[in-house]
């Protein structure tokens, strides 16, 4: 949606999608506003409650069917398995995803690292198709006046041009950038903690023979995990920055990491897309 200042007060039910890496604040200001009538939408969230609940728990099976005391437990229905995801702990979904490289380390073969990539993939298209029935339930069933839409960093690596029209219809979407010289903070702070992560085949694909060819190793199975993901990281935020700035270009409003850290309740929040709305009627 595009709006002029007035338009987007008078706006009674605000549907704001933020986008963005991961670090930039998206789900800082999501929290924030959740204490001002606004329903949080975490599309990790609803990918690890529905769309890839099974998925995750067959996994924790198949590694419980291993140990032959939970396999006699598990075939005889004496125990249950399930999913203990909360919005501020995506833990089994960030687990099921994992890292490539070594089993011996914590990491996944290639096949099976492609199968779960593609799996996420599915799982967050439909998690944000599912936007404008939570839009609607948010007022019709919790009744929150407003809806945050807080989306994954890898929106931009979709390809699915359905999801980003249906967002630019049914929200405001709001582009959190990192200024160049809080790059080098953000990419340290996730090397410093790498998280499995999801890529474009095509990036992961070239990603895996420089790393390969960088660190001279022949197989897949000689990766050590963490390490990968540390040095791919630069890598993938640079890559997304462009596809973050086709999105917002067209279709939404740019603001900066610096200002959402300035952010302290929901009135600074408002100013703060009222601000780039102006910007970008000047621009």
């Amino acid at each position: 949606m595009k709006f002029s200042v007035d338009e987007f007060r008078a706006w009674k039910h605000k549907c704001v999608t933020l986008l963005g890496m991961s670090g930039v604040g998206k789900t800082y200001l999501s929290a924030m506003l959740r204490r001002y009538d606004w329903f949080h939408y975490s599309g990790d969230y609803r990918i690890g409650t529905r769309y890839l609940d099974e998925p995750i728990l067959d996994l924790i099976k198949a590694q419980a069917m291993r140990e032959p005391f939970l396999r006699e437990l598990l075939r005889r229905d004496w125990i249950a398995i399930r999913n203990n995801i909360k919005v501020t702990d995506l833990g089994p979904v960030l687990s099921f995803v994992g890292k490539l490289g070594n089993p011996e380390l914590g990491g996944l073969p290639l096949e099976e690292f492609s199968r779960r990539q593609a799996l996420y993939r599915s799982a967050e298209i439909a998690a944000m198709l599912d936007v404008p029935d939570f839009v609607r339930k948010a007022q019709d069933i919790y009744s929150y006046a407003h809806l945050v839409n807080d989306v994954g960093g890898s929106l931009c690596e979709l390809d699915e041009p359905r999801v980003i029209d249906m967002l630019a219809k049914h929200s405001l979407i709001l582009y959190i950038r990192v200024p160049e010289a809080d790059e080098i903070k953000l990419i340290q702070r996730a090397q410093a903690d790498p998280k499995p992560l999801y890529y474009r085949p095509e990036f992961l694909q070239v990603a895996v023979k420089d790393y390969l060819a960088l660190k001279g190793l022949d197989y897949v199975a000689e990766i050590e995990p963490d390490d990968f993901t540390r040095w791919v990281f630069p890598r993938l935020f640079h890559s997304r920055v462009p596809r973050y700035e086709a999105i917002a270009r067209p279709h939404g409003y740019t603001v900066s990491s610096e200002d959402v850290a300035r952010v302290r309740d929901e009135q600074d929040f408002l100013a703060l897309i009222e601000s780039a709305i102006a910007h970008s009627e000047t621009a």
